[in-house]
Protein backbone atom coordinates (compact mmCIF):
# COMPACT_ATOMS: atom_id res chain seq x y z
CA UNK A 1 0.00 0.00 0.00
CA UNK A 2 1.40 3.63 -1.04
CA UNK A 3 1.98 5.81 2.29
CA UNK A 4 -0.36 8.29 2.19
CA UNK A 5 2.23 11.07 2.44
CA UNK A 6 3.75 10.21 -0.95
CA UNK A 7 -0.23 10.05 -3.06
CA UNK A 8 -0.73 13.71 -1.00
CA UNK A 9 2.66 15.00 -1.92
CA UNK A 10 2.50 13.71 -5.81
CA UNK A 11 -0.76 15.59 -5.96
CA UNK A 12 0.28 18.52 -4.58
CA UNK A 13 3.36 18.81 -6.31
CA UNK A 14 1.68 18.60 -9.72
CA UNK A 15 -0.20 21.45 -8.61
CA UNK A 16 2.76 23.29 -7.81
CA UNK A 17 3.60 22.43 -11.42
CA UNK A 18 1.12 23.46 -12.97
CA UNK A 19 -0.86 26.03 -11.30
CA UNK A 20 1.63 29.58 -10.91
CA UNK A 21 1.78 29.70 -15.21
CA UNK A 22 -1.54 30.97 -14.70
CA UNK A 23 -0.67 33.72 -12.10
CA UNK A 24 0.31 36.97 -11.60
CA UNK A 25 3.74 38.39 -10.53
CA UNK A 26 2.36 38.83 -7.04
CA UNK A 27 0.69 35.24 -6.84
CA UNK A 28 4.33 33.66 -8.14
CA UNK A 29 5.98 35.25 -5.00
CA UNK A 30 3.75 34.17 -2.66
CA UNK A 31 3.96 31.04 -3.54
CA UNK A 32 7.70 31.44 -3.60
CA UNK A 33 7.78 32.84 -0.32
CA UNK A 34 5.41 30.22 0.77
CA UNK A 35 7.75 27.30 -0.21
CA UNK A 36 10.78 29.07 1.61
CA UNK A 37 8.85 28.96 4.85
CA UNK A 38 8.15 25.33 4.11
CA UNK A 39 12.00 24.78 3.58
CA UNK A 40 12.84 26.38 7.08
CA UNK A 41 10.05 24.58 8.88
CA UNK A 42 11.33 21.48 7.30
CA UNK A 43 14.58 21.71 9.76
CA UNK A 44 12.30 23.27 12.40
CA UNK A 45 10.14 19.78 12.43
CA UNK A 46 13.29 17.97 12.57
CA UNK A 47 14.73 19.81 16.07
CA UNK A 48 10.80 20.06 17.51
CA UNK A 49 8.74 17.66 16.05
CA UNK A 50 10.57 14.41 15.93
CA UNK A 51 13.94 14.92 18.25
CA UNK A 52 11.70 16.82 20.75
CA UNK A 53 13.63 19.95 21.44
CA UNK A 54 12.36 23.30 22.56
CA UNK A 55 13.89 26.03 20.07
CA UNK A 56 12.55 29.60 19.40
CA UNK A 57 15.80 30.69 17.48
CA UNK A 58 14.96 29.56 14.32
CA UNK A 59 14.74 32.84 12.53
CA UNK A 60 17.75 33.61 13.73
CA UNK A 61 19.50 30.74 11.63
CA UNK A 62 17.22 32.11 9.00
CA UNK A 63 18.33 35.52 9.18
CA UNK A 64 22.29 34.06 8.88
CA UNK A 65 21.73 32.16 5.76
CA UNK A 66 20.17 35.06 4.50
CA UNK A 67 22.63 37.29 5.15
CA UNK A 68 25.89 35.10 3.83
CA UNK A 69 24.42 34.90 0.65
CA UNK A 70 23.34 38.63 0.28
CA UNK A 71 26.90 39.81 1.45
CA UNK A 72 29.08 37.01 -0.50
CA UNK A 73 26.76 38.26 -4.12
CA UNK A 74 26.94 42.02 -3.36
CA UNK A 75 30.74 41.34 -3.00
CA UNK A 76 30.80 39.78 -6.59
CA UNK A 77 30.43 36.10 -5.30
CA UNK A 78 27.82 33.50 -7.17
CA UNK A 79 24.65 32.33 -5.67
CA UNK A 80 26.50 28.93 -5.65
CA UNK A 81 29.19 29.05 -3.77
CA UNK A 82 27.03 31.17 -1.25
CA UNK A 83 24.73 28.95 -0.94
CA UNK A 84 26.70 26.05 0.69
CA UNK A 85 28.86 28.53 2.89
CA UNK A 86 25.47 29.37 4.21
CA UNK A 87 24.74 25.86 5.21
CA UNK A 88 27.87 25.03 6.17
CA UNK A 89 27.62 28.20 8.77
CA UNK A 90 24.39 27.47 9.89
CA UNK A 91 25.45 23.91 10.20
CA UNK A 92 28.13 24.57 12.84
CA UNK A 93 26.52 27.52 14.86
CA UNK A 94 23.65 25.30 15.51
CA UNK A 95 25.88 22.81 16.32
CA UNK A 96 27.50 25.57 18.82
CA UNK A 97 23.45 26.16 20.20
CA UNK A 98 23.16 22.56 20.81
CA UNK A 99 25.27 22.27 23.58
CA UNK A 100 22.41 24.05 26.11
CA UNK A 101 20.07 21.50 25.31
CA UNK A 102 22.42 19.02 26.87
CA UNK A 103 22.19 20.83 30.03
CA UNK A 104 18.75 22.38 30.27
CA UNK A 105 15.66 21.50 28.80
CA UNK A 106 11.74 22.23 27.90
CA UNK A 107 11.00 25.65 28.56
CA UNK A 108 14.29 26.57 29.92
CA UNK A 109 16.08 25.56 26.52
CA UNK A 110 13.41 27.90 24.64
CA UNK A 111 14.67 30.89 26.52
CA UNK A 112 18.29 30.12 25.58
CA UNK A 113 17.16 29.43 22.16
CA UNK A 114 15.22 32.98 22.08
CA UNK A 115 18.55 35.07 23.55
CA UNK A 116 20.37 33.34 20.83
CA UNK A 117 17.88 34.61 18.42
CA UNK A 118 18.06 38.65 20.36
CA UNK A 119 21.64 38.26 20.16
CA UNK A 120 22.55 37.54 16.25
CA UNK A 121 19.20 40.10 15.55
CA UNK A 122 21.15 42.74 17.65
CA UNK A 123 24.52 42.00 15.49
CA UNK A 124 22.27 42.44 11.86
CA UNK A 125 21.01 45.31 13.43
CA UNK A 126 24.21 47.34 15.06
CA UNK A 127 26.81 46.30 13.07
CA UNK A 128 26.37 48.32 9.88
CA UNK A 129 30.32 47.68 8.38
CA UNK A 130 28.86 44.21 8.00
CA UNK A 131 24.86 43.75 7.71
CA UNK A 132 23.90 47.64 6.40
CA UNK A 133 21.84 47.87 10.04
CA UNK A 134 18.55 49.41 9.63
CA UNK A 135 19.55 50.52 5.96
CA UNK A 136 19.50 46.51 4.91
CA UNK A 137 21.62 45.33 1.89
CA UNK A 138 19.75 45.97 -1.39
CA UNK A 139 19.95 44.84 -4.85
CA UNK A 140 20.71 41.56 -4.13
CA UNK A 141 19.88 40.05 -7.17
CA UNK A 142 18.38 36.13 -8.53
CA UNK A 143 21.26 33.50 -9.46
CA UNK A 144 21.61 31.84 -13.01
CA UNK A 145 21.57 28.17 -13.29
CA UNK A 146 23.92 26.82 -16.35
CA UNK A 147 23.41 30.23 -18.32
CA UNK A 148 20.02 30.79 -17.88
CA UNK A 149 19.11 33.77 -16.17
CA UNK A 150 16.43 33.60 -13.18
CA UNK A 151 15.34 37.02 -12.59
CA UNK A 152 11.78 36.24 -13.88
CA UNK A 153 9.33 35.42 -11.04
CA UNK A 154 8.30 32.08 -12.90
CA UNK A 155 11.97 31.15 -13.33
CA UNK A 156 13.15 31.74 -9.74
CA UNK A 157 9.68 30.25 -8.83
CA UNK A 158 10.68 26.81 -10.26
CA UNK A 159 14.28 27.09 -8.87
CA UNK A 160 12.50 27.24 -5.23
CA UNK A 161 10.12 24.68 -5.93
CA UNK A 162 12.90 22.21 -6.94
CA UNK A 163 15.30 23.05 -3.82
CA UNK A 164 11.93 22.37 -2.05
CA UNK A 165 11.44 19.11 -3.40
CA UNK A 166 15.51 18.03 -3.33
CA UNK A 167 15.13 19.27 0.85
CA UNK A 168 12.37 17.47 1.23
CA UNK A 169 13.18 14.45 -0.16
CA UNK A 170 16.83 14.27 1.48
CA UNK A 171 14.23 14.77 5.24
CA UNK A 172 12.10 11.77 3.73
CA UNK A 173 15.03 9.69 3.43
CA UNK A 174 16.78 11.49 6.88
CA UNK A 175 13.55 10.25 8.52
CA UNK A 176 13.40 6.54 7.49
CA UNK A 177 17.27 6.40 8.22
CA UNK A 178 18.45 4.57 11.73
CA UNK A 179 19.29 8.46 12.35
CA UNK A 180 15.64 9.36 12.05
CA UNK A 181 14.29 6.24 14.18
CA UNK A 182 17.32 7.77 17.13
CA UNK A 183 15.74 11.04 16.71
CA UNK A 184 12.18 9.78 17.53
CA UNK A 185 13.38 7.27 20.08
CA UNK A 186 14.93 10.53 21.57
CA UNK A 187 11.50 12.47 21.72
CA UNK A 188 9.76 9.89 22.97
CA UNK A 189 12.03 9.18 25.86
CA UNK A 190 15.59 9.67 26.16
CA UNK A 191 16.25 7.75 29.11
CA UNK A 192 15.21 4.76 26.89
CA UNK A 193 17.25 5.64 23.98
CA UNK A 194 20.15 5.66 25.24
CA UNK A 195 19.30 2.41 26.87
CA UNK A 196 19.23 1.47 23.83
CA UNK A 197 23.10 2.49 23.11
CA UNK A 198 21.57 5.70 21.60
CA UNK A 199 24.44 8.61 21.46
CA UNK A 200 21.90 11.18 23.27
CA UNK A 201 24.40 13.83 22.94
CA UNK A 202 25.61 13.66 19.28
CA UNK A 203 21.60 13.02 18.45
CA UNK A 204 20.57 16.22 20.43
CA UNK A 205 23.18 18.10 18.68
CA UNK A 206 22.74 16.92 15.09
CA UNK A 207 18.69 17.93 15.38
CA UNK A 208 19.92 21.54 16.07
CA UNK A 209 22.78 21.58 13.46
CA UNK A 210 20.72 19.52 10.33
CA UNK A 211 17.74 21.98 11.72
CA UNK A 212 19.96 25.33 11.15
CA UNK A 213 20.88 23.94 7.87
CA UNK A 214 17.51 23.56 6.34
CA UNK A 215 16.60 27.34 7.87
CA UNK A 216 19.79 28.65 6.26
CA UNK A 217 18.89 27.45 2.88
CA UNK A 218 15.34 28.99 2.82
CA UNK A 219 17.41 31.97 4.26
CA UNK A 220 19.08 32.49 0.81
CA UNK A 221 16.31 31.70 -1.33
CA UNK A 222 14.62 34.25 0.68
CA UNK A 223 17.85 36.82 -0.06
CA UNK A 224 17.51 36.74 -3.43
CA UNK A 225 13.42 36.66 -3.58
CA UNK A 226 12.78 39.90 -1.83
CA UNK A 227 16.06 41.76 -3.64
CA UNK A 228 16.39 43.50 -0.24
CA UNK A 229 17.19 42.14 3.22
CA UNK A 230 17.07 44.17 6.92
CA UNK A 231 16.95 42.59 10.56
CA UNK A 232 13.15 43.06 11.02
CA UNK A 233 12.27 39.65 9.07
CA UNK A 234 14.74 37.70 11.28
CA UNK A 235 13.50 39.01 14.46
CA UNK A 236 11.97 36.93 17.66
CA UNK A 237 8.13 37.30 16.03
CA UNK A 238 9.29 35.49 13.35
CA UNK A 239 10.66 32.74 15.45
CA UNK A 240 7.47 32.51 16.78
CA UNK A 241 5.60 32.75 13.97
CA UNK A 242 7.35 29.54 12.23
CA UNK A 243 6.49 27.88 15.97
CA UNK A 244 3.40 28.45 15.03
CA UNK A 245 3.32 27.24 11.39
CA UNK A 246 4.65 24.08 13.04
CA UNK A 247 2.44 23.76 15.53
CA UNK A 248 -0.70 24.50 13.49
CA UNK A 249 0.39 22.16 10.67
CA UNK A 250 1.19 19.09 12.99
CA UNK A 251 4.76 18.59 14.84
CA UNK A 252 6.26 15.71 14.24
CA UNK A 253 4.67 15.12 10.46
CA UNK A 254 6.35 14.78 7.18
CA UNK A 255 4.01 17.13 5.65
CA UNK A 256 3.30 19.37 8.89
CA UNK A 257 5.18 22.34 7.44
CA UNK A 258 4.03 22.19 3.95
CA UNK A 259 0.35 22.71 5.34
CA UNK A 260 1.35 24.94 8.49
CA UNK A 261 3.38 27.36 5.94
CA UNK A 262 0.09 27.45 4.27
CA UNK A 263 -1.52 28.56 6.71
CA UNK A 264 0.79 30.80 8.15
CA UNK A 265 1.97 32.20 4.48
CA UNK A 266 -1.45 31.94 2.34
CA UNK A 267 -4.24 32.62 4.48
CA UNK A 268 -3.81 35.42 6.00
CA UNK A 269 -3.32 37.25 2.00
CA UNK A 270 -7.06 35.34 1.37
CA UNK A 271 -8.58 36.97 4.53
CA UNK A 272 -7.54 39.80 3.27
CA UNK A 273 -11.41 40.86 2.16
CA UNK A 274 -11.73 41.26 5.66
CA UNK A 275 -9.81 44.28 5.47
CA UNK A 276 -8.59 45.87 9.11
CA UNK A 277 -10.43 42.51 10.71
CA UNK A 278 -8.44 39.96 9.04
CA UNK A 279 -5.12 39.62 11.52
CA UNK A 280 -8.25 39.42 14.26
CA UNK A 281 -10.30 36.70 12.29
CA UNK A 282 -6.84 35.10 11.64
CA UNK A 283 -6.02 34.62 15.06
CA UNK A 284 -9.52 33.24 16.12
CA UNK A 285 -9.07 30.79 13.51
CA UNK A 286 -5.87 29.60 14.93
CA UNK A 287 -7.01 29.28 18.89
CA UNK A 288 -9.90 27.91 17.50
CA UNK A 289 -7.91 25.14 15.55
CA UNK A 290 -5.68 24.84 18.83
CA UNK A 291 -8.04 23.76 21.08
CA UNK A 292 -9.94 21.55 18.69
CA UNK A 293 -7.09 19.86 17.47
CA UNK A 294 -3.72 20.29 19.52
CA UNK A 295 -1.56 18.38 17.46
CA UNK A 296 -2.16 20.19 14.47
CA UNK A 297 -3.99 19.56 11.18
CA UNK A 298 -2.62 16.37 10.36
CA UNK A 299 -3.72 14.71 13.77
CA UNK A 300 -7.43 14.92 12.30
CA UNK A 301 -7.38 11.74 10.47
CA UNK A 302 -5.45 10.17 13.53
CA UNK A 303 -7.53 11.50 15.54
CA UNK A 304 -11.16 10.48 13.87
CA UNK A 305 -9.20 6.82 13.38
CA UNK A 306 -9.32 6.75 16.82
CA UNK A 307 -12.68 8.08 17.78
CA UNK A 308 -13.78 5.18 15.50
CA UNK A 309 -11.77 2.23 17.02
CA UNK A 310 -13.25 3.52 20.45
CA UNK A 311 -16.90 3.20 19.04
CA UNK A 312 -16.16 -0.20 17.74
CA UNK A 313 -14.39 -0.92 21.25
CA UNK A 314 -17.42 0.25 23.38
CA UNK A 315 -20.06 -1.74 20.65
CA UNK A 316 -17.67 -4.75 21.02
CA UNK A 317 -17.95 -4.62 25.12
CA UNK A 318 -21.43 -3.83 24.74
CA UNK A 319 -22.42 -7.01 22.72
CA UNK A 320 -20.33 -9.34 24.74
CA UNK A 321 -22.15 -7.80 28.17
CA UNK A 322 -25.56 -8.57 26.67
CA UNK A 323 -24.21 -12.65 24.94
CA UNK A 324 -23.83 -12.60 28.70
CA UNK A 325 -26.73 -11.45 30.44
CA UNK A 326 -28.62 -13.63 27.29
CA UNK A 327 -26.69 -16.68 28.40
CA UNK A 328 -27.51 -16.08 32.05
Amino acid sequence: MINRNVIAGAIGLAVLLAVPPFLKNYGIYLFSYWLVYVIANMGLNLTVGYAGQKSLGHAAFFGIGAYTVAILMKAGISFWIGLPVAMLGCFAIGLALGFPALRVQTIYLAFATLGFNTAVWLVMRNEEWLTGGTYGISGIGRPELFGLSLEGSLAYYYLVLGITVLMGALMWGLLRSPWGKAFTALRDNPIRAESLGIHVQAYTLLAFAIGATYAGVAGALFASLVDFIEPAPFAIGTSFMMYLMLVVGGPGYFLGPLLGSAVGVLLPEWLRFAQAWYLFVFGVAVVLLMLWLPDGLLSLPDRLKARRQAREASAARAAAAARVGGAQ
